[in-house]
């Protein structure tokens, strides 16, 4: 604990700067592990219920299913029902829509996620150069034979690069991977909602 605590304070101004930007950072990656999961956000079977209920005409019951299941694709799926007897064009515009307000709320917090990725070697780098600049103030004062004086001034630019490393490359992986789940996901529930707006364009014309 005592060499933590030393290290803190050789880690001077930047270290806790880089300490709070690793808990949000965790914090974002717990909460997108947490949300963009498949079944919070199109579970497997729903699109496929919903088609056979509109197939058989039990749309109010299609729809009661999609008010039970609270998800972005119930809500979009939602949307194609409500707009039944429209033009498909119209339809479609609206899902899209629904589908842009879905796609930013999977998408909450990932751009600051990216810019703690970005910032932090930055930081790691202020850091580095004000461990520099402290040893260098060092050798003015007492000369260069004391290494004993440029230890605490190397100490800071070392601890603060490597954290603002530690910092960052995790959380450039985690924005990665939440990037590619977020587009996944939105392939998916634009493909369903397609369906049902083909299935429901089609019985329209009937």
């Amino acid at each position: 604990m005592q060499e933590l605590l030393g290290l803190f304070k050789l880690g001077g101004f930047v270290l806790p700067i880089l300490i709070l930007a690793a808990i949000v950072a965790l914090a974002i990656a717990g909460n997108r592990l947490w949300v963009l999961r498949r079944g919070r956000i199109a579970p497997r079977d729903l699109a496929s219920r919903v088609g056979e209920l509109v197939d058989a005409g039990k749309v109010q019951q299609a729809v009661k299913v999609l008010y039970e299941n609270d998800t972005p694709l119930a809500r979009m799926m939602l949307v194609a029902l409500q707009s039944a007897g429209q033009p498909r064009d119209v339809i479609k515009e609206s899902v899209e829509e629904t589908g842009r307000h879905e796609v930013a709320h999977l998408d909450r917090y990932l751009n600051f996620l990216g810019s703690i990725a970005g910032v932090a070697p930055l930081l790691g780098l202020l850091g580095t150069v004000f461990g520099i600049m402290h040893a260098f103030a060092a050798i003015g004062m007492v000369g260069a034979g004391d290494p004993k004086a440029l230890a605490s001034g190397i100490a800071e630019a070392l601890i603060t690069t490597a954290s603002g490393l530690i910092v960052a490359i995790p959380s450039l992986m985690f924005y990665r991977y939440f990037k590619g789940q977020v587009d996944t996901l939105v392939l998916s529930l634009e493909k369903e909602a397609l369906k049902l707006v083909n299935q429901i364009a089609a019985g329209t014309e009937k």
